[in-house]
């Protein structure tokens, strides 16, 4: 055996984990992402999507996709610096722009490339980076390639924070990244205070709203929106692939930002556009969540109904407020064992286990999605209850 292929050989976990009946992951779904799926001919409530707003099988976007298709094709064959830039895109970018009310927008191909071209780029060498301990992997990756100062802070603690902007050079650039909503969690950043800083200390801020476009704000504009400080978050992230129910990722900013990014951004310049059907599906989902704020109410209506039931329940679920509830479980064989006992009950989650979050804090990850009923919440708690029982994790 090559050397390679003999040191990757000794990486045995997915290995034992089939071999002991719990491996949960690649579950290939053979049907649409609706809040039932079917998976090896089961019929399964899907508990486990990032598609908030319930809109990722809307036939009026998958109209406009296929229209798309039929216009421009089935991609760009290039990078948006080249010959991948379309007037449908540029479309996209003004219509971000004004939903989010930024002064412009740039569209990438994901979301992970959003977090690592700009992070990586946008600050030098003798400049900071301030992001919270428990910030999206994205985020991680591209504060790794930068070559600035690299400060984290503990999560959402404001006076950790302060204390990492007291070692700042005061001439220099000092950018702040957090998420709005954390992915794992469900908790939300508190920007509010992190402004205050901020303006305290002549920071700048840029806030990751992939989960919080869609939950909060007027009409799904997200966490900075819902605290009203927009216009003073320096650069807001936001990605197509949970509410907007399409794949890709923006960062609305100001010009001179943006004229930066374009021209140094690497995962922007050397990665091809978008496709139409994407950049199209992205585009009707913000019409329908403008003109649908019914879909907002109905998705915060069944979350605290949710969040009601599994405090009810004796469920340990942290700070959450949000569609994101996570049931700690504390032991990575006893949270693949839950997935697996669920998905034996008809409910779909994800387990959540290192290095998406501490060792000692493995979970399962219940999500909400706007297309869910009362009668189907209901139904998952129960299970949820008879299984957490059999495992000793509630009375």
């Amino acid at each position: 055996m090559k050397l390679l292929q003999a040191k990757l050989a000794k990486y045995t976990a997915p290995q034992e984990a089939k071999a002991a009946g719990v491996y949960p992951y690649f579950r290939a779904i053979s049907s649409e992402q609706e809040p039932e799926v079917l998976i090896n001919g089961k019929k399964v409530l899907m508990f486990g999507s990032n598609c908030y707003s319930g809109l990722v099988s809307d036939p009026r976007i998958k109209e406009a996709a296929i229209e798309a298709i039929k216009k421009y094709g089935t991609g760009c064959a290039g990078s948006p610096f080249l010959n991948g830039t379309l007037d449908l895109h540029k479309q996209l970018e003004a219509r971000i722009a004004e939903y989010i009310g930024k002064e412009d927008v740039m569209i990438y191909s994901t979301g992970f490339e959003v977090n690592l071209g700009v992070v990586s780029c946008l600050t030098g060498r003798e400049d900071y980076i301030l992001w919270d301990e428990q910030d999206h992997a994205s985020i991680i990756e591209g504060r790794r390639l930068s070559f600035s100062q690299s400060l984290k802070y503990k999560h959402n603690d404001m006076e950790s924070l302060e204390k990492q902007l007291q070692k700042c050079a005061p001439d220099k650039v000092k950018l702040i990244v957090t998420d709005g909503v954390f992915s794992m969690e469900g908790d939300v950043a508190n920007l509010p205070e992190i402004m205050r800083l901020a303006k305290k200390y002549d920071a700048q801020v840029m806030v990751d709203e992939a989960h919080g476009i869609g939950v909060f704000g007027k009409g799904g504009r997200g966490v900075c929106d819902h605290y009203g400080v927009t216009k003073d978050v320096d650069l807001i992230m936001g990605t197509f692939s949970k509410s907007f129910a399409s794949l890709g990722g923006f960062i609305a900013t100001d010009k001179e930002i943006t004229n930066f990014l374009r021209h140094h951004s690497r995962s922007y310049i050397f990665t091809a556009s978008i496709t139409p059907a994407s950049t199209a599906a992205a585009l009707k989902a913000i019409d329908i969540m403008e003109a649908e704020p019914e879909r907002q109410e109905h998705l915060w209506k069944i979350t605290n109904f949710a969040l009601e039931g599994f405090r009810n329940m004796g469920c340990e679920i942290g700070h959450t407020s949000t569609p994101i509830i996570p049931l700690f479980i504390r032991d990575d064989f006893k949270t693949f064992a839950i997935t697996r006992d669920l998905f034996n009950e008809g409910i779909f989650v994800n387990p959540v286990v290192s290095p998406a979050v501490a060792p000692q804090d493995t979970l399962i990850r219940f999500s909400l999605m706007a297309t869910h009923t009362r009668e189907q919440v209901e139904y998952a708690l129960e299970k949820i209850q008879k299984v957490f029982r059999a495992h000793n994790l509630i009375p």
